[in-house]
């Protein structure tokens, strides 16, 4: 329950995450405009990391510790996304 709840927490707005980087990697944006949703992702993990352990601490605050960890994955995949090119089109 402690870690099945922040991991499923966080797979919402993680999808989100990984969905608007290849929206925003199909519109050809520029690589600024892509690599955003990971940026605001990994700030976001980080904040919460900081909320939990200092502001909250205890079990509650271990719970948006875990959410803040299991969001670095997301932006980290969302930053792999925006970062790669599409290639040629014919």
């Amino acid at each position: 329950m402690m870690l099945g709840v922040p991991l499923l927490v966080a797979c919402v707005p993680g999808m989100l995450v990984i969905l608007l980087a290849w929206w925003f990697r199909k519109l050809h944006l520029s690589l600024f405009v892509r690599l955003l949703p990971g940026i605001l992702t990994f700030i976001t993990s980080i904040i919460l990391f900081y909320i939990g352990f200092v502001n909250i601490r205890g079990f509650e605050g271990a719970g948006y510790g875990i959410l803040a960890f299991f969001l670095l994955p997301f932006a980290i995949a969302a930053s792999i996304i925006a970062s790669k090119n599409k290639g040629v089109q014919s």
